[in-house]
């Protein structure tokens, strides 16, 4: 299930993660059920109170649902199902449909003559008895073909209860009340996802993660209907999601997969320890792995997010390699000495932007060795301020060894030119733990500018080619960029996301052919209003220069 493969995913070498490994507790089979109305206010959902005794998430409100019991799989004759609707998915629906007539007394069955079970059914139920046989004894039939698969939850690995649970979701039957069974739950109430959200925000209406995650992808949906026909159209959950949770400012947070310190979370806290701080700072060097460490430069901005990473690789045996030793900024550069012991092997940097190689040289100066500055040199494209003469200069495909007693404590890096953001722009393999330092090619949270004459278009996307193709040859995990956590974090996301930059850059190039196509004499900031009006307005002179990149491409495949 996807839950293994989550658990299951290839790390970085076991020796070098900061936390003792540990095994999650095992997850258990369940099933939790959204019973949805239309009203005119929008779509409502109905919610309970959990036992204030309960083991799991006491005090909360939720949804109804429990575990999937053997009877469940055992009763799939005494149930309509969908042509379209797996075993595991019809499993689960009739256990849904057993928890919410056990929990709430709402009953989704239908009669022989097809007509929806009614008070009257219910009133012949007994709540504490086999459901199925009892269904079956009154000629109903379970109607799991009104159920379907909303999402695929997996309890944080840092719980010691945890659960893998299909959310799915059903319309409220014409004619029923719920009425709570007074034992596990209380208090059933109808509630539009706005309003419980902003209740909760309120401290009035306690919900957990995946309940909060869930009510927010219900206000995309103006109708039960539409909700239904999402689920029905590929019979898949819309999304899966086994959180991780780290600390920022001080307090407990979590996070899904596509939330951006999720990858950092994953690389740093594999089996769920919540330790690591996620808060940005420039005073000290953050640990991510035990060979490895990021101090961000105090340099935030539109351009830089947070600031720019610079990376320690290796340990006090093998001594350290420098990647992007940022801006000319002193006290950065001595942290990033002192962190080091001084022992510093390497200084190299990815390009030759401000931000990144200015440093290179003062921080060479602080250290008694006078370690090589290591990179490519600037081309005469370069603009004045990314002027950049490396020590040596570095060959594709030539490997950067920190060598230590053994394999284990070894540290290897792969250059790889990848120009595009600039000419001279390279990124790194940190081969033994499957590492990407991927400079300003890959950030997170945002794209890079790549901007003529030093940038271009064409050759950035074939060093994304590049790019994947490493990820896929070298079993890649995750990507460190320049600015902003790390990336990754499930099963192939350091190429997924390599895929999707590239999906990304394509689609906005069609955007901007459409501009030109639309408007043949506009001008550049015509079309940029065009292709670009899904960017704040104030990125537009940043993202202009991309858009310039782009029309290059372009007519240049059609000259």
């Amino acid at each position: 299930m996807a839950c293994n493969s989550m658990q299951n995913l290839p790390m970085a070498r076991p020796n070098q993660l900061l936390h003792p490994q540990r095994t999650p507790a095992p997850v258990r089979s369940a099933a939790t059920v959204l019973l949805l109305r239309d009203t005119p206010e929008g779509i409502e959902v109905l919610m309970t109170r959990r036992s204030m005794t309960a083991s799991f998430a006491p005090g909360a409100y939720v949804f109804p649902g429990g575990g999937v019991d053997a009877l469940d799989a055992a009763s799939h004759d005494q149930a309509s199902r969908r042509a379209t609707q797996s075993d595991l998915h019809l499993t689960q629906a009739i256990a849904a449909i057993r928890e919410s007539f056990e929990e709430l007394g709402v009953l989704l069955a239908r009669r022989r003559d097809g007509s929806p079970a009614d008070h009257h059914d219910i009133a012949a139920l007994d709540r504490s008895t086999p459901f199925a046989a009892q269904c079956q004894a009154l000629g109903l039939t379970l109607a799991a073909n009104e159920v379907f698969v909303l999402a695929h939850w997996i309890t944080d690995r840092d719980l010691a209860r945890r659960f893998d649970v299909p959310f799915l979701v059903a319309r409220m039957p014409a004619g029923q009340t719920p009425v709570a069974d007074e034992a596990e739950q209380f208090e059933p109430v109808w509630v539009r996802p706005v309003d419980a959200l902003a209740r909760h925000k309120d401290g009035q209406f306690f919900i957990i993660f995946p309940t909060i995650r869930t009510l927010e992808r219900l206000l995309d949906y103006a109708t039960v209907e539409a909700v239904l026909q999402a689920c029905a159209a590929t019979e898949q959950p819309l999304w899966t999601s086994c959180p991780r949770a780290g600390l920022l400012a001080g307090r407990e947070m979590r996070y899904m997969e596509h939330d951006l310190p999720f990858g950092e979370l994953a690389l740093v806290c594999p089996d769920g320890q919540i330790v690591h701080p996620l808060d940005w700072q420039s005073e000290a060097p953050v640990a991510l792995l035990k060979n490895l460490q990021r101090l961000t430069a105090p340099n935030p901005g539109a351009m830089t997010g947070p600031g720019t990473n610079s990376y320690l690789v290796g340990d006090p045996d093998t001594g350290y390699i420098v990647i992007d030793p940022g801006p000319a900024d002193p006290d950065h550069l001595e942290k990033l000495w002192r962190a080091a012991a001084g022992y510093i092997r390497m200084i190299v940097c990815t390009h030759s932007h401000p931000d990144h190689s200015p440093g290179a040289e003062p921080l060479q100066a602080l250290c008694a060795q006078r370690p090589p500055i290591l990179g490519l040199p600037s081309a005469p494209t370069a603009r004045s301020h990314s002027q950049f003469t490396p020590e040596r200069a570095l060959q594709d495909g030539e490997r950067l060894s920190l060598v230590g007693p053994d394999a284990e404590h070894s540290h290897t890096l792969l250059v790889r030119h990848t120009p595009g953001h600039a000419a001279n722009h390279l990124c790194l393999l940190l081969l033994e733990d499957r590492l990407l330092f991927s400079g300003d090619h890959i950030l997170c949270g945002s794209t890079t500018v790549v901007d003529p004459p030093d940038g271009d278009m064409t050759a950035y996307l074939d060093s994304l080619d590049r790019l994947s193709a490493a990820c896929t040859e070298h079993a890649l995990e995750f990507i460190l960029p320049a600015h902003g956590y790390v990336i990754g974090g499930y099963d192939g996301e350091a190429l997924a996301a390599t895929l999707r930059l590239k999906a990304h850059r394509l689609q906005r190039e069609a955007k901007i052919m459409q501009a030109m196509t639309t408007l043949p004499q506009g001008t550049l900031d015509d079309w940029l209003a065009q292709a670009y009006a899904d960017v704040p307005e104030r990125m537009w002179p940043v993202a202009k220069r991309s858009l310039i990149a782009h029309v290059e491409r372009i007519e240049s495949t059609l000259s």
